[in-house]
């Protein structure tokens, strides 16, 4: 039997479709429901913290950094400014792919992979979220118009114009003033995060270093608009930053240039000093090199050839070399002889060219082998004689030597706003005791008197000491410092001035330093030929490598960095000194015929009026 036909039941299925729709229009009105309720609580319910999140998005506070201090010399010559330049920022949280990033400024600027790796080393070092790197410096124009071209591809990155140190005299400057460097993770440690927000530099060297603080200044803070892409689009409100202060030092370029030109292309130091405040009117270490290649960063190249030289000329030798001073300190030694009673002015002591111990057999060699006969202490001390010294140091004894010679500021720090300075060495039983695990012989205080074994000083030292004999004793510590933007500095502690027995020696010294200069048997004689003033110094010969007893000092047979070294002290004019230098002159050999020509020059330059320009001084001045 066929099966019945069933006809669609229309209601039924409009009352399922009408019962979907239904649950349909709930669940919309439901989301509908949550969507407005969700609108209702971020807009009303958390109004303030959804505007305040919403405006700190678009309003940063950026720092401003402030110009740094410039650095003048005593005539207002610039010794360190900061010059304009464009550099290549990135920011590293707005850069999403640094390597990527790196890519593309490498095709576009053409980076070798030296610069891409300095510039990959700079953006590696920790600073502050959201603040901007330099990484590239001193952009060309060129370079600046293929940046603004690519733009779009490079977010987080833009060029920015700022101040760059830069050090108009280069070299002549550069172990005095120093030089600026970007700050290193091992500063950032130490430094005030927000006085530096916002600047990359920091003082390495020299008056750089030590007057930092002053050179820095204060901060400043930019309120800015920015857009999505954290461009800047307007300044909302400024706090303006504080510049450093600028620095005036004691230091004449005049002389610096005519010390220069004397010391020729030799290794040496010169320093001079104004004995009656004690700043520092010239101050020459040479080699010297190029500061403006610390300041952005040097190549691997260029440090390697200036780390490699054997002339060292990243090596600070007027504060850090250390040589022994020889004959220079011959006058302190005397000094000390009349002050502690074991001689007088007119005592004599027989020199055959040698002098020995009791009961001793080796012989302690004056450097005129066939000897001077008898001598007294000024001819000494004019002709150098060594075998006077070697007696009047075995009287004193090591233990009086070293005290007088601490006194004038041999073996100790003496400089106050020079941070590398070494303290060099003045030798005493106790220091050999401790660093050698030895007894103190009595022939070491003889070479010791004559400025030789152990002792090491430094030119400052030198040039301090013969300052402080121009003084009578009065102490007034070496200064690079003459004011800050007119504020004179602070005076600092200095050590007791030296009070002698009988004040009238410091005269009878003196009147033996000028014999050096001025008499027939003076060691530095040809140094003061037809001088319009009267100078007083003294010539010194330091050895490099010992000379066997019995040898004689072969200068054709020793290489050129073996022989001796040459040092002069003096200081001019005699009855009013205004200047005190010291004169170091390595492998020079002698102190007469080499470092004292130096001195000369420079006492010239001081004391006549008028000197002609020479050397960087003549495109220098203002």
């Amino acid at each position: 039997m066929a099966r019945p036909i069933q006809l669609k039941d229309h209601s039924n299925d409009a009352r399922v479709v009408q019962r979907r729709v239904a649950l349909a229009a709930a669940v919309v009105m439901m989301l509908v429901g949550v969507l407005i309720a969700r609108m209702y609580y971020l807009q009303v319910v958390q109004y303030e913290y959804h505007s305040t999140l919403s405006e700190n998005n678009r309003v940063h506070v950026q720092p401003v950094p402030p110009g740094r201090g410039r650095i003048y010399d005593r005539n207002g010559v610039v010794l360190a400014e900061n010059r304009p330049s464009f550099s290549l920022n990135i920011t590293r949280e707005r850069a999403p792919d640094l390597q990527q990033t790196f890519d593309l400024l490498g095709s576009i600027l053409g980076l070798t992979a030296e610069e891409r790796e300095r510039a990959e080393r700079r953006l590696s070092q920790g600073r502050r979220p959201f603040e901007s790197v330099p990484v590239m410096f001193g952009l060309s124009d060129e370079q600046i118009a293929q940046l603004a071209v690519n733009q779009f591809r490079l977010p987080g990155v833009e060029v920015q114009a700022s101040f760059v140190r830069y050090y108009p005299l280069a070299e002549h400057f550069a172990h005095a003033v120093g030089y600026v460097g970007r700050i290193n993770e091992q500063e950032m440690t130490r430094i005030d995060q927000v006085a530096y927000a916002g600047t990359h530099y920091i003082g390495k060297t020299g008056i750089e270093r030590y007057y930092e603080e002053l050179l820095h200044g204060t901060v400043g803070y930019e309120e800015v608009e920015t857009n999505a892409r954290g461009r800047v689009l307007r300044v909302l409100k400024r706090t303006d930053p504080l510049p450093g202060k600028d620095l005036t030092l004691h230091l004449d370029s005049r002389l610096q240039a005519v010390a220069e030109h004397a010391l020729g292309n030799r290794r040496g130091a010169v320093i001079a000093i104004e004995p009656s405040s004690g700043g520092v009117l010239a101050f020459v270490s040479q080699p010297g090199f190029n500061p403006n290649l610390f300041v952005t960063g040097i190549s691997h190249v260029d440090y390697g050839n200036l780390r490699d030289s054997l002339d060292q000329p990243l090596f600070n030798r007027v504060l850090r070399g250390l040589y022994p001073p020889g004959s220079t300190i011959k006058q302190i030694v005397a000094l000390a002889g009349l002050d502690a009673g074991v001689t007088t002015r007119t005592s004599r002591v027989y020199d055959p060219g040698f002098y020995q111990l009791p009961n001793h057999s080796h012989r302690y060699r004056n450097w005129n082998r066939s000897g001077d006969g008898w001598v007294d202490m000024r001819y000494s001390i004019a002709r150098s004689n060594d075998t006077y010294f070697y007696d009047l140091a075995h009287k004193l004894g090591i233990d009086r030597l070293h005290d007088y010679m601490s006194r004038f500021g041999l073996g100790t720090r003496v400089s106050i706003d020079m941070f590398e300075e070494s303290p060099g060495l003045m030798p005493s039983r106790e220091w050999k005791r401790n660093a050698r695990r030895e007894p103190w012989y009595p022939g070491e205080t003889l070479i010791t008197g004559i400025g030789q074994g152990y002792m090491l000083t430094s030119p400052l030292q030198l040039a301090q000491s013969i300052s402080l004999i121009a003084n009578r004793g009065v102490w007034h510590r070496p200064r690079m410092l003459m004011h800050a933007d007119g504020q004179l500095p602070d005076e600092a502690d200095t050590p007791a001035d030296i009070q002698l027995g009988n004040p009238d020696d410091w005269q009878f010294i003196i009147d033996a330093l000028e014999d050096v200069m001025h008499a027939q048997h003076g060691t530095a004689r040809n140094s003061a030929l037809n001088a319009p003033y009267r100078m007083a110094g003294k010539t010194g010969t330091a050895q490099v490598v010992a000379i066997a007893q019995g040898e004689r000092y072969d200068s054709q047979a020793l290489q050129e960095r073996h022989r001796d070294h040459a040092l002069f002290v003096g200081f001019a004019p005699v009855d009013d000194p205004r200047i005190a230098i010291a004169v170091m002159v390595e492998n020079g050999e002698s102190g007469g015929r080499v470092a004292a020509p130096v001195a000369r020059a420079v006492f010239d330059a001081w004391l006549l009026p008028d000197p002609e320009p020479v050397g960087f001084i003549e495109e220098a001045m203002p």
